[in-house]
């Protein structure tokens, strides 16, 4: 189920997407896309490969042409179909997944590019001292590594000062360690600058470390917008529930306004009697408690870091011979066999109609 973004939350926020579609020949990429960025906020278009996100991106910066619907950056017209603002002419910060910049020029001549005046050397130079690059000014990209160059496609971005950043990817080009520190170190200068940042990305994790909102896009259109909590403890649909992380399936029918699982009974309130659904609970929403009636034998135990993952099988009367993942805090690694009792924690338990049965 597809939802619309409310856009009088900011009408006159520094990018408004209004009705956006898309199409390459008769493939939909975009469909009836609702979107606003307010000022300040980090704002993360988040879903599978092929979803259309990075062709939203694409529309908003002028970079593709705009089909239908509208385009608006602090309070201006920029594209509809009568309308298209040059990309240069928008106010608008692009940084993509492979940085593009410029081989034949230095560090502070690709902050220093695209910007005019005077002053433009000292302006770059400022830059590069905000995103911690003052040291490589002379240095050409390719002695820099993966982050650097990140840092200086970022200040490039920022030194003419847009009213909204767009951010394609910007983390996926570096490994692990590294995207975490560069991540971490961005997200605090974007919200210095005080422009609307509309950023790309696939990962679930970064999306919710990154955003004040998150706009989940599924098949071209928007599947549920809101902050990472309300997403996380509130999805809408099976598809965001899933996107957030594995989850315990069970399948069973709504019976007087709830479903028999193997820790109880949990509501389904709102879905008609006799509705078959499936039932996706969240690794951490397990829990040990050994007064439970829930049993259920340790299949397997892994230490995972920070947590540990405990595979069970329950052995119930709704759900005979379930296998499900119980993930705790810390090191718990229970024999192969040993048989513990289970409770759960229902705010992360959800609860769907299967498709094609309503």
């Amino acid at each position: 189920m597809a939802v619309a973004e409310d856009l009088s939350l900011n009408q006159a926020g520094r990018l408004v997407v209004e009705d956006v579609s898309h199409r390459y020949g008769k493939l939909l990429v975009v469909d009836g896309m609702n979107i606003t960025v307010g000022e300040g906020e980090i704002v993360c278009l988040l879903g599978p490969s092929g979803c259309g996100k990075s062709t939203l991106l694409r529309v908003a910066a002028g970079l593709e042409q705009l089909q239908t619907g509208q385009i608006c950056v602090g309070g201006e017209l920029v594209a509809s179909p009568q309308r298209a603002v040059p990309p240069e002419e928008r106010g608008v910060g692009l940084v993509f997944q492979d940085y593009a910049l410029f081989p034949h020029l230095n560090v502070l001549q690709n902050v220093e590019f695209g910007l005019s005046g005077s002053g433009r050397r000292d302006h770059a130079a400022r830059m590069l001292e905000r995103v911690g690059m003052t040291g490589h000014a002379t240095s050409y990209p390719h002695e820099l590594s993966g982050g650097e160059q990140q840092r200086v496609a970022l200040a490039r971005a920022l030194a003419p000062g847009p009213r909204v950043n767009l951010l394609d990817e910007p983390f996926s080009g570096l490994d692990t360690r590294l995207r975490h520190q560069v991540r971490d170190e961005i997200l605090h200068i974007l919200k210095d600058s005080g422009a609307g940042t509309l950023m790309v990305t696939h990962d679930p994790e970064e999306a919710m470390f990154m955003a004040d909102r998150i706009a989940v896009m599924r098949a071209g259109r928007l599947e549920q917008v809101g902050r990472p909590s309300e997403l996380y403890f509130r999805p809408a649909t099976a598809f965001v529930t899933e996107l957030f992380g594995e989850v315990n399936r069970l399948l069973g029918r709504v019976e007087g306004g709830h479903v028999a699982t193997p820790f109880g009974p949990i509501s389904a309130s709102g879905l008609p009697e006799g509705t078959e659904v499936e039932v996706l609970i969240r690794p951490e929403a397990v829990r040990q408690r050994e007064e439970s009636i829930c049993r259920a034998q340790v299949e397997a135990a892994r230490l995972l870091g920070r947590t540990s993952l405990i595979h069970l099988e329950i052995n119930g009367q709704s759900s005979p011979g379930a296998h499900i993942h119980m993930r705790v805090p810390g090191c718990f690694l229970p024999a192969r066999g040993m048989t513990l009792g289970l409770d759960l924690d229902t705010t992360q338990a959800f609860v769907f109609p299967i498709l094609g049965t309503t």
